[in-house]
């Protein structure tokens, strides 16, 4: 989980159909946590629709479930 970090923007690679959310929808990492006696380390994701409306959450612990996005500006005009 080095990789991905609190606001990262992800997207889902498999269908999570428990939390209403299939593959490739758009979500935000909201908590990265570390695993506990009880828990596995993973990430707690807000998916939202394309107005912005939250679709739901989803605590992923498979990390092989997302990817993370990365944003690189275009080139700039001179």
């Amino acid at each position: 989980m080095d990789d991905i970090h609190e606001n990262d923007v992800v997207v889902l690679l498999k269908d999570q159909p428990e939390a209403g959310l299939h593959r490739g929808d758009l979500g935000t990492v909201i908590e990265v946590f570390d695993s506990t006696s009880r828990h596995p380390a993973g990430l707690l994701v807000e998916f939202v629709d394309e107005f912005g409306k939250t679709q739901g959450q989803a605590d992923i612990t498979d990390l092989n479930h997302v990817v993370k996005l990365r944003y690189r500006p275009g080139l700039v005009a001179a």
